[in-house]
This record gives C-alpha cells, structure tokens and sequence, in this order.
C-alpha cells in the first residue's frame, strides 16, 4: 500500500480528484492518502505561496503529490504554487505527454504521439528581475551545467523506458550562444551515449512551428524551462484537448502530478468537467510507484469509453458522440470498461519490469577563471543621451591598468563608431577590459601589463561614482581553461 498526499485545489478540482479516486479504486490501486490544502482559500489567509507550513512535512513525507488546479488571486504579491513546489522539491523534469485521440477527440493531426520533458527549475523562471533605470528593467536566464544534464539525460532515458525512438533538442542557441548554447553542446555530448535512440536539433522558432503544423513527425521533445512551457501548450491544443493532459514533475526524490488545465471556475459546481487530464496524471503516478497494470487497465478503460462515444461537454461532437455525460457519469463509464481495451486505438500496454529511471549527474570539472575586465551598467541620460559624451567621460576613469572598449545600449554598439539613428534609453552597458588580455598570450602576464584583480573593479567603480555617473550593476568578464565565456559585442 502506497501512501501519497492529494489536494484537492479549486474549481473544479474538488469535482475531478473525486472521479479520479472514484477510478484508481474500482482498478484496484492501492493507496492511501493524506490530504492537505492549497490554492485559493490559503492565499487568502495571508500565504502568499498558496500552501500552508505545515504541509511541506506532509509532501516529504509521502513523496508523490497529486494535485487538483488551483486559482491564484488576481493582482500582485502572489506566487505561483506549482514554480514553489518545483524549486523547493527539486522537481527538474516537467513530463507531457500529448497523443490524439481520433477520430474520437477532434484533431487535424491523427497520428500525433509525443511527450514534452521540459527543464523545470532554471532559465527566466528563476524569477530574479530589477527595474534599473527608470525606463529599464532586466530578467536573468540563469542555466546550469547540472540542471541542463539532468532533464536531458532524463529525455533520453525516458526514451528508451518507454520505447521511443528519437530525441529532439529545441533552443534559441543561435542567439543566446553560451546559455542554450550550453544546453545544446550537452544535449549532443549525452546524446553520444546512447546510440540507440535518433537525436536532431532545431532552433526553437522553428521547431515550434513544426509542432504546431506537423507534430506527427516528432517524439521526445526536450528543451528549457520557458520554451517547454510555450510549446508543451501548443502541443496539448493541437492534439485536440487541453481537458485531456496530465503531466509530471519528476525530481530525484519526489514527484508531483497534476492536469495541465486551470481550475475553471465558470463551470465550477455543474458536473460537466472532464476528468481525464487529472486521471492520465494519476496513471503517470501509478507507473512512477510500480502499479503500471493499474494503470495500463485505467488507460484503456479510458480509451474504450471514447470509441463508445461517452463524451464529456468539451470533446462532445455531433455525428461521432453517443452520449453527452458530465463527470461522474463519464466516471462511471470508464469504470464499467474496466478490463476491456480498446478495438481501434492504440492499447497501452506497460513493461512491468521496467524499473523507475534514476539520474546521475556527471561531477562538474574544476576550471581556471582568468579575470579580463568587467561590465558596468549606468543609469545615464547626459545631454541628448549623446553616448560619444558618457565615452569621453568614461575613458578618463579607466586608469592605469584598464580600457574602456565599447559602450552597448540595449544590446546594440553606441560608443566608440556608433550610428546618430540609433535609439538609446538611459541604460548603459559599459566594458572596460585590462590591458593584459589585450596582449598577445606570449606576453600576457610578462610585466607589459599585470593580470586584472577584483580591487581594480572596486577602485574603477569609486571613479564612476565620484565623477557622479550612478552604476547600478556590473558583471566580471572571464577566460574559463584559456577561453572567452562572455558575448562580444558587435564589432569588438
């Protein structure tokens, strides 16, 4: 008997968990279960993560979590529930599978069968923002070496437990170079240890639109926190559904399910919801803790109550529907077909011996950090935001042992050889670099120049701030093992 916490959320929560359980029981899993609350009624007391204290013991004790959709509060200082969970419990591997149905669930892609693994932790949903200037604001993409092995050493592994035959890399490394460059260059060095399974790659633009218009041709789909969280909901609305989808957060020592659907409070309290997102969420949970023939029995049950045309409100079609059911009729459907598999999809059929896929990462390689000069950011408007004016200034605070090498506003080359038609905003991306990584290496480190220290960053930014310039971030520039780990600048 497995114990694991439930929650039951808003909305129609309440209506989808009572089906769920209604049918993992006339299944036969075992279960048992603590119940805590979230959502709604908990912000209101005054929480902003929208769960109590006293619910983590519950969670880290039990260690799988199904989960009903909440509501969150209109208006600020409110978190997200599901992102908090995520980070606190180490939930790296977001899991969506997305399959049509047809012609039983309308869809123009019939032979649509993939799963979204979506990094979970990092990149912008890291949450860490600043108003700098007062018309500037930044988000830090913030992605590391460990977090990117884990989820896509997860996909590939995930691949081969479920008998998948390609993995496919979606990133935006053409741009940003070293963040999802970082991703991709590990996506090709794990992908090297597993031979058996396809491996490609495409930019994200792209290959989101390939899913939306040819999902058909894909398999496993991993990539990075935001981009899995924009074309995981692609790819649950072009299989026809969103009320279908399930997914799972997957962490090394914990997991979390839940439907991919909100809590839709305008149909709270009328029994029409569709309970099978929630309900292919659960037999996630039921593989993930070993009673994959409870599942495999519940999931072709669900299939079966399709082809018979027992249709909840959202996937009701004229012409192919028999009956329209609310909630718990469809509940009680699917349990009378308990036993029975489907006669024209595809049955799901589990390998129980499989065992639970766990991760190892491999041990981050010590490097050598040479530092070569820094960014400061200033908060500047001048006369006419004229940036050969803030150079001129700026040259002078250089020092002795520094150069000040080009100025950027938002991104683009303003100082020195910059263009009158380009458009500034008051902030300033300012690099000086030292004048020993401008040597060639045989004389870097001779006398010619001295190596650059953290004190004359601190000394540079006291000449900027008493020449009354106001810096408002910097960031050290590195050589790592002898290269550069930080983006030129155009023309540099």
């Amino acid at each position: 008997m497995q114990r694991i916490t439930i929650a039951y959320g808003d909305g129609i929560g309440t209506e989808i968990m009572d089906a769920t359980l209604q049918i993992m029981k006339a299944a036969g899993a075992q279960l048992e279960y603590d119940v805590i609350e979230i959502g709604e009624k908990v912000y209101n007391r005054g929480i902003q993560s929208g769960i109590a204290p006293e619910s983590w013991d519950t969670l880290r004790r039990n260690k799988v979590f199904l989960k009903s959709p909440i509501t969150t509060p209109q208006g600020g200082g409110f978190k997200s529930l599901n992102v908090t969970v995520r980070k606190t419990l180490g939930l790296f591997a977001n899991v969506r599978p997305c399959q049509a149905f047809s012609p039983y669930v309308k869809t123009h892609f019939p032979k649509m069968d993939l799963v979204v693994i979506r990094e979970n932790e990092e990149d912008l949903y890291a949450g860490i923002e600043h108003q700098q200037t007062a018309e500037v604001i930044q988000c830090l993409k913030l992605v590391s070496r460990p977090g990117c092995e884990k989820v896509i050493r997860y996909a590939f592994e995930y691949a081969r437990a479920y008998g998948r035959k390609r993995v496919t890399c979606m990133t935006k490394d053409n741009i940003m170079k070293f963040t999802d460059g970082l991703f991709h260059r590990i996506f090709n060095e794990v992908a090297a240890e597993y031979p058996d399974i396809e491996h490609n790659h495409f930019i994200i633009d792209i290959g989101a639109a390939m899913l939306a218009d040819k999902p058909e041709r894909f398999d496993v789909v991993v990539t990075l926190n935001l981009y899995g969280d924009i074309i995981s909901d692609i790819t649950a609305e072009v299989a026809g559904s969103v009320g279908m989808g399930g997914s799972a957060n997957i962490g090394d020592d914990f997991a979390m399910f839940e439907a991919i659907h909100g809590s839709a409070p305008d149909i709270t309290g009328k029994g029409i919801a569709n309970p099978s997102g929630l309900l292919n969420a659960a037999c996630m949970m039921l593989v993930h803790i070993g009673q994959s023939a409870v599942a495999e029995n519940i999931q072709n049950a669900l299939m079966k109550t399709l082809e018979d045309g027992i249709h909840t409100g959202d996937i009701y079609t004229e012409g192919m529907s028999n009956e329209r059911v609310g909630t718990q009729q469809f509940a009680e459907a699917l349990i009378e077909r308990l036993g029975q598999r489907p006669e024209h999809l595809k049955a799901v059929s589990y390998n129980k011996e499989q065992p639970p896929i766990h991760i190892t990462v491999s041990p981050t390689k010590p490097v050598v950090k040479k530092l070569v000069g820094v960014d400061v950011f200033v908060d500047w408007t001048g006369a006419n935001r004229n940036p050969n004016e803030l150079g001129d200034i700026l040259k002078e605070l250089a020092g002795d042992n520094m150069k000040l090498k080009m100025i950027t506003n938002r991104g683009v080359k303003v100082y020195p050889d910059g263009l009158p038609e380009t458009f500034c905003t008051d902030h300033w991306r300012c690099r000086f670099v030292s004048l020993d990584s401008l040597l060639s290496p045989v004389y870097q480190g001779t006398g010619a120049a001295r190596p650059m220290q953290p004190k004359d960053i601190a000394d540079l930014l006291t000449r900027i701030d008493n020449a009354g310039i106001n810096f408002i971030k910097t960031e050290n520039l590195y050589w790592m093992d002898g290269e550069r780990v930080y983006s030129l600048g155009q023309g540099e």
